[in-house]
């Protein structure tokens, strides 16, 4: 099934397009690309509907993490509408990666992102 697995990495590599999006109206537009018009983002500090809510997430952790980005570690596993992936946050600078986590997305018939459940696999200690 090539073109299930197409669809789930195209979807994931639009996520990571609007994670690491940095101007605003491309955060937007990589936003709007990446999920459905009513799709949802939902982890352990956020739980947000919308493309207004997921670009103040997005913004959110730019302004919290600032030099890092989002890379996706491993493959992309996959069946019906449904996909899980990890990903790390990594400090451009040297490479660290303080925070690590795993997402399962679901899509729509046309490949968008429907919703997020993000869990946090690593977090830096709060000093």
């Amino acid at each position: 099934m090539p073109a299930s697995t197409d669809r789930y990495d195209i979807a994931v590599t639009r996520y990571f397009e609007a994670w690491n999006a940095r101007e605003p109206g491309a955060l937007a537009h990589a936003v709007a690309t990446a999920w459905a018009p009513h799709g949802g983002y939902t982890d352990p500090l956020a739980d947000v509907r919308g493309h207004e809510g997921i670009v103040a997430v997005v913004a959110a952790a730019q302004a919290q993490f600032p030099g890092f980005v989002f890379r996706r570690t491993g493959s992309v596993d996959g069946h019906h509408d449904t996909a899980r992936f990890s990903w790390e946050l990594v400090r451009e600078a040297d490479g660290a990666a303080p925070v690590a986590g795993s997402d399962v997305i679901t899509l729509d018939a046309e490949g968008r992102i429907m919703s997020v459940l993000g869990f946090l696999d690593r977090v830096p200690a709060e000093t």
